[in-house]
């Protein structure tokens, strides 16, 4: 816990069997209470591995739900359970838990109710090895969405977000896509419900065996992307109000 405030880490994982026990062993668990991982149907060990690791906390998906259903069956079991502050971190190890008290620290005392870890500040991305053509697209969609959301994030798809319970009780997250754009109607939810977003400094590692989309999935999301980012602005000058504002 942090300022009696209780912690909890959800796992969104799908074929994390390679890098689940080097993501799980770098949680703080000094001021983590509960980690919660959902297996979204995964095709190899990922389960067993989270069994022998000990993490007693584990859904397994009948059947794949997509990252953003993935992403949903964490957050209400991690409110169901009682948590104050909820930290997703990717178990693909792209991104390191070693700032999960960092994260949790902000929002803990009331500084703010959403923290991202931002792979843009301090060049991450590309010390770590993000391939260009993500990084351009990155900072197109970023520069888009800043500009139609009237907002000064570096970037709006980090994969590392910590929330306050305040705020996933006060947005319709359920209404969101089950796919990868899940994340970004999430953040114009947020921004929608009047709430801030600290950013923090976040290396991360691009490697063989870590999780990533291809280049025509990228495409596919670049394009929802830009939808959201547009819907937002309607919603935000009155024109029109999408379902995920309801």
């Amino acid at each position: 816990m942090i300022a009696n405030k209780k912690v909890t880490v959800v796992l969104p994982a799908y074929n994390a069997a390679q890098t689940l026990e080097k993501t799980y062993k770098e949680i703080p668990m000094d001021i983590v209470d509960d980690v919660i991982l959902v297996d979204d149907h995964s095709t190899d060990e990922t389960s067993l591995v989270a069994e022998r690791l000990g993490i007693k906390h584990t859904i397994i998906h009948g059947v794949n739900r997509g990252y953003g259903g993935n992403q949903k069956t964490c957050y209400d079991e991690a409110l169901k359970t009682g948590a104050d502050i909820i930290i997703m971190v990717h178990p693909d190890y792209q991104y390191t838990p070693q700032l999960i008290p960092s994260m949790a620290w902000l929002i803990a005392n009331d500084v703010y109710q959403v923290v991202f870890g931002s792979r843009i500040l301090g060049n991450g991305a590309l010390k770590g090895g993000m391939p260009i053509y993500k990084y351009i697209a990155n900072r197109f969609l970023t520069l888009t969405q800043n500009i139609l959301a009237g907002q000064k994030l570096s970037e709006y798809h980090t994969g590392y977000r910590a929330y306050s319970r305040q705020v996933l009780e006060s947005i319709n997250y359920h209404n969101n896509s089950d796919d990868f754009i899940f994340d970004n109607e999430t953040i114009s939810q947020i921004f929608t419900a009047g709430y801030e977003i600290a950013e923090i400094t976040c290396p991360t590692k691009y490697f063989e065996e870590a999780s990533s989309i291809n280049f025509k999935r990228s495409s596919i999301y670049g394009l929802g992307v830009l939808k959201v980012s547009f819907l937002h602005f309607f919603n935000r000058v009155g024109i029109y109000k999408a379902a995920i504002y309801k």
